[in-house]
C-alpha cells in the first residue's frame, strides 16, 4: 500500500474505483458529500467540518488518512469508527473480485467507506482526498461542495515539480457547477484554479480573513489557516439547507477532538517536561510548527525524529535549530529512510544527534535527559508520531 510502501503501490488511474462502486451499486451516490483535497491541513478542516456538523445533529460519516493507530480510524460515523465485522465481512464478501482486479489497499478503503456510509444512511460525508485529486480514488464522488486547502511542494514524483502541476493534480476535484473554497495559494497557483473552475462552471468561494471570534481545541500555528475554509463552507451549507447556529458552529469547532478522535497534531501529552507530537512532514509544515516552538518558553528543545525516504529531508534538516539535542532512528514501516542515511544528513547539517535501534529507544532517552522545563517534540513524519503514540 502506498502508505507504507511509497510509489510503486500508487496507482494513477479510476477504472478499478468505478468497477468496484458499480459492484457496489454505487454507495456514494446515496448520500451529499463535501470533498477536501490540499498539501496541509486537509485532515484538520475535514475534522473541524465534520464535528460542526455532528453538533449541528446530522449523521456525518468522516473518511481521512491515513491512520495513527488503528485501521478503523479511517472511517468513522459521528466519531465512532467502522465496526470490525464490518471490515472483515466486506473484505470476505468481495474477496474474489478484489483479487482478480488487484484493486490497492486505498482503493478497496475508500470504496469501504463509501459503502459503509451508504449502509449507516449518513445524513452527508466530509471525504478527505489521499493524494492530490484528479486520479485519487475518492475523486469519483459529485459533493455539494469541494475544498481545496493550500498547494505547496510536496509529493513531487507523483504530483508534479512545481506548484502548477500539483495544483492541477488537486484542481481535478473541481466539478461542474459544484462551488469550491480555495484557501491559501499563490497567484500562479490561483490561475491553475480559475481555469479550472471556468471550464466547469464551478463558483469560486475566498475566506473571509475576519475570523478571529472563532477558536476551535486543535491547537498549531497551522489551524489559522484552516479555520477560515471550515467558516466559509459552514456557510455555504447553510445555504445549501443545513441548519448551523452560531451557537452550534462554536461548540462543533471546540469539540473536535471529542466528537471526530482526531489526533496528532500539535498534540501535547505532557506539561512535565512538555511533550509534544505533532505529524508535520514536509518542508511547509515544518517550518510553520518549528517557528511556532521558538514561542514556547522552554529551557532545551529535543526532538525525537525519524522521516519517510521520499521526502526532501536534507531542506527539511536545514530549518532545525542547532541549540538542541535530536534522537533519530527509523519507523517500522518499509518507506521509512533508513536510520544510517538519516545519520549521514545530521551530520551534513551539523545537528548534535544520536542514533537508536528503534524510536522507542530514542523517546525514552529523551525523556530520561529532559528537565522539567524542557520540551521534547515528536515528529518528522505521521510513522513517527504513529508508533509513539
Amino acid at each position: 500500500m502506498y502508505q507504507r510502501i511509497g510509489r510503486k503501490a500508487f496507482k494513477k488511474d479510476l477504472t478499478n474505483i468505478i468497477d468496484f462502486l458499480d459492484v457496489l451499486k454505487n454507495p456514494e451516490r446515496r448520500y451529499p458529500a463535501v470533498h477536501v483535497a490540499g498539501t496541509n491541513g486537509k485532515g484538520s478542516v475535514a475534522s473541524m467540518l465534520a464535528s460542526v456538523l455532528i453538533e449541528a445533529g446530522y449523521k456525518v460519516g468522516l473518511y481521512t488518512s491515513p491512520h495513527l493507530k488503528d485501521f478503523r480510524e479511517r472511517i468513522k460515523v459521528n466519531g465512532n469508527p467502522v465496526r470490525k465485522r464490518f471490515v472483515t465481512g466486506f473484505i470476505n464478501r468481495h474477496k474474489a473480485f478484489l483479487e482478480a482486479k488487484q484493486l490497492s489497499f486505498f482503493e478497496m478503503t475508500v470504496a469501504m467507506a463509501f459503502d459503509y456510509f451508504a449502509k449507516n444512511k449518513v445524513d452527508i460525508a466530509v471525504i478527505e482526498t489521499g493524494l492530490g485529486g484528479r486520479l485519487d480514488s475518492t475523486n469519483v464522488i459529485m459533493p455539494l461542495l469541494s475544498i481545496i486547502t493550500n498547494v505547496q511542494m510536496d509529493h513531487t514524483d507523483l504530483l508534479g515539480d512545481t506548484l502548477e502541476k500539483i495544483a492541477y493534480e488537486k484542481a481535478g476535484i473541481i466539478k461542474p457547477a459544484v462551488p469550491v473554497v480555495i484557501g491559501e495559494v499563490e497567484p500562479q497557483v490561483m490561475r491553475v484554479f480559475e481555469e479550472t473552475a471556468r471550464e466547469q462552471g464551478a463558483e469560486i468561494l475566498l475566506p473571509s480573513e475576519d475570523f478571529g471570534r472563532y477558536e476551535t481545541d486543535l491547537k498549531g500555528p497551522y489551524q489559522k489557516n484552516n479555520l477560515p475554509l471550515v467558516l466559509e463552507a459552514v456557510n455555504h451549507l447553510r445555504a445549501s439547507g443545513f441548519s448551523i447556529s452560531e451557537s452550534v458552529l462554536r461548540s462543533g469547532l471546540m469539540k473536535v477532538k471529542e466528537n471526530t478522535g482526531f489526533r496528532g497534531r500539535w498534540e501535547m501529552i505532557s506539561d512535565n517536561p512538555y511533550i509534544l507530537f505533532d505529524t508535520a512532514h514536509n518542508f511547509d509544515a515544518i517550518k510553520l510548527v518549528l517557528n511556532e516552538l521558538k514561542n514556547l518558553d522552554v529551557h532545551k528543545k529535543h526532538f525525537v525524529l525519524s522521516f519517510v525516504k521520499d521526502k526532501n529531508v536534507k531542506e527539511i534538516l536545514g530549518l532545525f535549530p542547532q541549540d538542541a539535542q535530536y534522537y533519530i532512528s527509523q519507523s517500522s514501516v518499509p518507506r521509512a529512510m533508513p536510520k544510517e542515511e538519516l545519520s549521514a544528513l545530521m551530520q551534513d547539517a551539523g545537528l548534535p544527534y544520536q542514533v537508536f535501534d528503534d524510536l522507542c529507544s530514542a523517546f525514552e532517552t529523551a525523556k530520561e535527559n529532559a528537565g522539567k522545563n524542557d520540551l521534547i517534540f515528536v515528529g518528522g513524519s505521521t510513522f513517527t508520531v504513529a508508533e509513539l503514540i
